[in-house]
Order: C-alpha cells, then structure tokens, then sequence
C-alpha cells in the first residue's frame, strides 16, 4: 500500500507558479491534509494542493535526504524532475488513492 511508505512529493498551486517540496511517512493522508487545507504554513498559504510529483522511498533516511537535495534544486530543474514523471502537469492524487 503506497500510504505505507516514505515519500517526497511535490505540490504546486493552479497557475504552477509555486512549490512545495515536501516528505512524509504517509503519502495519501498528507495529500488529503493539503488539499483539505489542515496542513497550515507555506503550502495552506499559496494554495498548493496538486500534486505534480512524488516517488517512493524504502527508508525515511533516504527520502528526507532526497528531500532536501530537490529543495535546494533550481526551479527549471524542479519542472524538467516534474514534466519527465507528468509532462500534462496532471493532479496525481487521484493515482494513488487506488
């Protein structure tokens, strides 16, 4: 089950013009407390509930780790990382709740 995992995610707002790089233990639940704005701060502030990007980690260590690298990433880079996984810019939500 997906929600079991480590995860970094990305998130963007309708108009794409922010990110927030993210990590969690629990992928679907985090992605349900954005969208449903219980996650206050920096993502709740610029409306960013799509989910543009994630991918999958077998450790914590690793995914915080993987986390941290994307946030010092330029922004190109962050839409190229984006466009190879989800070139239409889709909200995968909707993939990963089954």
């Amino acid at each position: 089950m997906i929600e079991k995992y480590p995860a970094v995610y990305i998130l963007t707002n309708s108009h794409k013009t922010v990110f927030y790089t993210g990590v969690t233990s629990n992928l679907l639940q985090r992605i349900y407390q954005h969208k449903m704005h219980l996650a206050d701060g920096f993502s709740n502030k610029y409306g960013l509930k799509l989910l543009v990007y994630f991918e999958m980690h077998e450790e914590m260590e690793s995914a915080i780790e993987r986390e941290k690298r994307l946030k010092r990433w330029r922004r190109d880079w962050k839409i190229k990382l984006i466009e190879k996984q989800n070139p239409d810019w889709n909200d995968l939500y909707p993939l990963i709740q089954g």
